[in-house]
């Protein structure tokens, strides 16, 4: 079912006209991954390698993160890639709040409740809002918090450490820590034993995952 319905949002992605950002994309970008992905990966938006070819991150800090998602023994094929907003803000200015609203409630929060992922990596304090509003980036990134259920880790958009090379070394070592952080987010998940071996600890429940 979940399979389902992520194609059948993209189909309504790529004829949305529900708000101004329609009038100048050339192509929508729905996002794209495997259906049952562990992983979701949430960036802002489409840029112009983005708009032209209707996939997400397929410029330089698409590269970029090809190579994080390697040092963490992953590939773009094995996690759920997406954006705040679907279609490329005009000379990629910054989304406005009625287009984020939009995309967001119509697009996004569908595709996460499809997905269901146990861990969520957004990139650039634009998609860090939707779950940690009010927080800043450099102080909360590489951070996994439990969000719905779920591990929502913040860090920088790769543009960050293009423009700026002193982020490097900031983003790849939140990469890095992925595996255990997905590991830490599935144990959570796993039921419990039915009878569990007495323990001074506390249950699993109540225990906090940071």
């Amino acid at each position: 079912m979940s399979a389902e319905t992520i194609q059948l949002i993209a189909q309504e992605v790529r004829t949305c006209t529900l708000c101004g950002l329609a009038n100048g994309r050339t192509r929508a970008v729905p996002g794209e991954g495997p259906a049952d992905a562990r992983i979701m990966v949430i960036g802002e938006g489409p840029g112009f390698h983005e708009d032209r070819q209707g996939r997400p991150f397929v410029g330089p800090s698409g590269k970029f993160l090809d190579d994080l998602l390697a040092m963490a023994g992953l590939s773009r094929e094995t996690v759920f890639i997406a954006n705040v907003v679907k279609c490329r803000p005009p000379q990629n200015r910054d989304p406005q709040p009625d287009e984020i609203a939009i995309c967001t409630e119509h697009y996004l929060y569908r595709q996460i409740v499809a997905i269901d992922p146990p861990v969520i990596v957004t990139l650039g304090r634009f998609s860090m809002s939707l779950f940690m509003p009010g927080e800043r980036i450099m102080r909360v990134h590489g951070q996994p918090r439990n969000i719905d259920g779920r591990l929502v880790v913040p860090m920088l958009h790769p543009a960050a450490a293009l423009h700026q090379p002193q982020n490097r070394p900031l983003i790849e070592a939140d990469f890095r820590r992925l595996p255990e952080i997905l590991a830490q987010a599935e144990a959570a998940l796993r039921p419990a034993a039915t009878e569990p071996k007495a323990s001074d600890e506390p249950p699993l429940e109540q225990l906090s995952l940071f």
